[in-house]
């Protein structure tokens, strides 16, 4: 699909192929970023990952995320830090005096407390700021402006107030970093004994200078980069934790073979442990298919044609914006049967999974431009979903069957819920031991 927004031409691959095409055949030629004015006025103090156009600066930032910050091994390193953070949302959860929860609220606030935990060492004061810096940021990159869809029009300059808005909304973001780098900072200078966080790698390598990184890391590019962990690390678990638990609700049979499988292997222990998630195929069936009816970003991140090329015989010109409909794709009849159908079982003989070499099913993308924290948010999302359903019985509000439950998702960057998930939780495991 060929569409012009303003003077901007864009090219919207939805189709298992196209995506193939693009992330896989032509990656090279659409490895780079839209400089939208949003985004040049975000990065203008620092680029971090996921905007910053193909280059060495991208190439060596890539580098410091899979071999320093996202690895397998670092991933399982913060092990204790999801069983921490995870204790405290069932803590809270039981302990809500009122008779429904809302859902939607209580595992925003763990993923970013989690995430924040993994990046600095230990839990952030001001949670809500941080929150309502993250929303900014998602609305912020949701839409284009006038200076983006006509940049040669005189009226640009006069009309464009969202550039305004962002250029206050940059600083502010700036401002409240720096602040928590140099807390972070006098922090690890008063206390000897410190659980290390993605933070201090990203300080290590800086004063390592021209000996670790070709290209200096620094502190405001140190600064970009930890927005960007907190950004994408909170979103992505948050959207799909919030859907995976909707879906069950909407779907009771499903629900209770989760709860079933998940308290079968951990009944006797009566405690969840991390070590045994990866055994709960079920589970794992319910998190696909999750991400395929719900990717957190339904079109990814958009990309940009580098150079002239050709895609399945179609010409597109250098500066084509690239979208990726991967929340079309991933509902299309000619690749899923029943495709609009919460079915987990699809995944006991189905294969394929969300890790980019299936193009009918990329909720984190594929090719160069693949999510890297993509490990980091499932490890979250597997943890904190297998103990919400381990530890409660959960029911919809008086008066709501599952064929009534509102499932719209919001308009933006993200597929949110656009209503919160209120919801009665029912103690079914005694938790005085967490």
């Amino acid at each position: 699909m060929f569409l012009k927004f303003g003077k901007i031409p864009v090219v919207v691959a939805s189709s298992r192929e196209a995506a193939m095409e693009v992330m896989k055949t032509h990656d090279a030629v659409f490895s780079t970023r839209p400089q939208t004015v949003v985004a040049k006025v975000i990065t203008k103090q620092a680029q971090a990952l996921a905007i910053t156009p193909y280059g060495d600066h991208w190439r060596q930032l890539r580098k410091i995320y899979v071999h320093d910050l996202l690895s397998t091994q670092r991933v399982r390193s913060f092990k204790a830090i999801r069983e921490e953070e995870v204790a405290r949302l069932i803590r809270a959860v039981s302990s809500d005096p009122a008779p429904l929860v809302n859902l939607s609220e209580l595992l925003a606030a763990h993923v970013a407390d989690t995430t924040v935990h993994a990046i600095l060492g230990y839990r952030l004061r001001d949670r809500e700021s941080f929150l309502r810096i993250i929303n900014g940021a998602i609305e912020l990159a949701a839409g284009f402006t006038l200076a983006d869809l006509f940049p040669a029009s005189w009226l640009t300059d006069s009309l464009s107030w969202t550039a305004r808005r962002v250029d206050v909304y940059q600083e502010g973001m700036f401002s409240f970093l720096d602040s928590i780098v140099r807390d972070h900072v006098a922090r690890r200078l008063d206390e000897e004994d410190f659980r290390e966080g993605l933070l201090d790698i990203l300080l290590r390598i800086h004063r390592e200078g021209s000996t670790r990184t070709a290209l200096p890391l620094t502190m405001n590019t140190i600064k970009a980069v930890i927005f960007d962990l907190f950004a994408a690390g909170s979103e992505t678990a948050a959207v799909t934790l919030q859907w995976a638990m909707a879906e069950l609700m909407q779907n009771p049979t499903v629900m209770s073979k989760a709860q079933a499988e998940v308290r079968e292997a951990f009944g006797s222990e009566m405690k969840v442990a991390e070590e045994g998630i990866s055994n709960l195929t079920y589970l794992q069936w319910v998190i696909k298919e999750t991400l395929r009816l719900h990717p957190p970003g339904p079109l990814l991140i958009p990309r940009e044609c580098l150079q002239n090329c050709k895609v399945m015989n179609y010409d597109v010109p250098k500066g084509t914006m690239l979208i990726v409909n991967a929340w079309a794709i991933s509902r299309d009849p000619r690749y899923w049967d029943e495709p609009e159908t919460f079915k987990p079982e699809r995944f006991e003989h189905d294969t394929r999974e969300y890790k980019g070499n299936h193009f009918e099913f990329t909720p984190f993308g594929a090719g160069r431009r693949i999510c890297p924290g993509m490990s980091f948010a499932i490890a979250d999302v597997e943890l904190a979903l297998a103990n919400l359903l381990f530890y409660f019985d959960w029911s919809l509000p008086q008066g709501v069957s599952p064929g009534q439950m509102d499932m719209t998702e919001s308009a933006g960057i993200t597929a949110r819920r656009k209503k919160d998930l209120w919801l009665r939780a029912t103690e079914h495991v005694q938790m005085s031991h967490i």
